[in-house]
């Protein structure tokens, strides 16, 4: 019962620490597009 136990403990862990990774690879995809939205627009309003 207790090694049923760890072994799921450490699954819940390792899924966590992916998860983690993920929200965090996706946070940066974000500000990136967001940097570049910022960019086209300041050359847009200049060509105006």
């Amino acid at each position: 019962m207790q090694r049923k136990f760890i072994g799921f403990a450490a699954l819940l862990a390792v899924m966590g620490l992916a998860a983690c990774e993920t929200v965090q690879g996706a946070g940066r995809d974000i500000s990136t597009a967001g940097e570049v939205i910022q960019q086209e627009s300041a050359e847009a309003q200049a060509g105006m």
